[in-house]
């Protein structure tokens, strides 16, 4: 068994401003951002956790490293936000205006569709964030690690897991350094045992 509590980073200018898709562009955390990490870490302060990982993208860095007091942090490229494409730096409604099909198709079909017409499908993204944690599974038996990722990807990943349609992805909402928890049995099955927790 694996137990994972999984994070989204902290609050980011793009995220106060709308929910703007930042996606690989690499901006650091606001000051609530910042105390969002924190909090985290007074949460977990009495939690032992073998391992922390993160994106390589700062705000999510920086987030594992304040939630977890300061650790080494192991850095994935798999845990890298969705390449949005034409939507990277853009809010939905702004996007939407300049041309609504892409996205009509992305919410139809993410698996296959490509996010911003020229970014990544649902299907390559949740293969490479299940690469990871399939690593993980073998290398982390009856353990717990932390793992800090993007609101995009590890609802992607959750919905798969869990046999959702990707299409419902957005039905999981993930808050900015909000504790997640997640078990993984030795069969690679995953159990949502957390969702926003405030333990």
């Amino acid at each position: 068994m694996l137990k994972v509590y999984l994070l989204r980073h902290g609050e980011t200018a793009y995220n106060a401003d709308g929910n703007r898709y930042c996606g690989r562009t690499d901006i650091e955390l606001t000051t609530k951002g910042l105390r969002q990490a924190k909090f985290v870490f007074e949460q977990l302060r009495d939690t032992k956790i073998d391992a922390v990982y993160s994106s390589p993208l700062f705000r999510a860095k920086r987030t594992a490293e304040i939630a977890s007091g300061e650790r080494d942090v192991f850095i994935d490229e798999r845990l890298i936000e969705v390449d949005f494409g034409n939507w990277e730096g853009k809010t939905k409604e702004e996007f939407i205006a300049e041309n609504a099909e892409p996205w009509d198709k992305w919410m139809s079909d993410p698996e296959t569709s490509r996010a911003g017409e020229t970014g990544e499908s649902g299907a390559e993204i949740v293969s490479r964030v299940a690469s990871f944690f399939d690593e993980m599974i073998a290398k982390h038996q009856n353990q717990t690690i932390m793992v800090v990722g993007h609101n995009g990807i590890n609802r992607l990943f959750m919905a798969s897991k869990l046999g959702m349609p990707l299409k419902n992805y957005r039905q999981l909402a993930q808050q900015n350094s909000s504790l997640t928890e997640i078990e993984f049995d030795d069969n690679g099955v995953m159990t949502l045992k957390l969702l926003n927790s405030k333990i």
